[in-house]
């Protein structure tokens, strides 16, 4: 199959009403000195979840390798520099997978995630996806809430290897102007 190159996004900056205005998202590649940075960021963003979340989240298990596989199986999105938000996107057959959304603290509740959420639609549409799908950790009904302002809906619930019950909700978002759309 192939997929479509990225594609600069119009504007070339996002204007945060807290946080000024922002580089536009853009697209690490393997060898790109930032993903350190995004490793930091995840690790610093996720790092709330500690103590909350059963099992511990999986940015335990990212290292610079990781990410520069990501990068090369998927997609790494950045916006800022640093970078103040990450997401990892990765094409399924029928969707495409956010992962990884992380915003610092400092930047939260300025746009930064709906930002790369609508970055993740357009990249979906480029591909050909109908579906933008992620999951958010049963415990973190906050996640929830945010996700479902932004226009996705819960359409299932998973459990981690071992686990009786749910440790996940599965999320999902039509693609707008997608026949899953309509």
């Amino acid at each position: 199959m192939t997929r479509a190159r990225p594609q600069p996004p119009a504007a070339a900056r996002i204007s945060s009403p807290r946080a000024g205005p922002m580089t536009a998202p853009r697209r690490l590649f393997p060898g790109d000195p930032c993903l350190r940075d995004v490793l930091d960021l995840i690790r610093r963003s996720f790092a709330f979840m500690e103590g909350r979340i059963d099992p511990p989240s999986s940015m335990h298990r990212l290292s610079l390798a990781a990410l520069q596989e990501q990068c090369r199986h998927g997609e790494i999105w950045a916006i800022g520099t640093p970078p103040a938000a990450c997401v990892f996107l990765t094409p399924h057959p029928d969707c495409l997978y956010l992962g990884k959304l992380a915003v610092d603290g400092n930047h939260r509740g300025t746009g930064l995630a709906r930002a790369l959420v609508k970055l993740a639609a357009t990249r979906a549409a480029a591909l050909g996806l109908q579906v933008l799908r992620l999951q958010a950790r049963i415990e973190l009904t906050e996640n929830h809430t945010a996700f479902a302002r932004m226009g996705f809906r819960k359409t299932g619930e998973t459990a981690h290897t071992g686990f009786a019950k749910p440790t996940s909700v599965t999320m999902e978002r039509a693609v707008p102007g997608s026949r899953a759309q309509n």
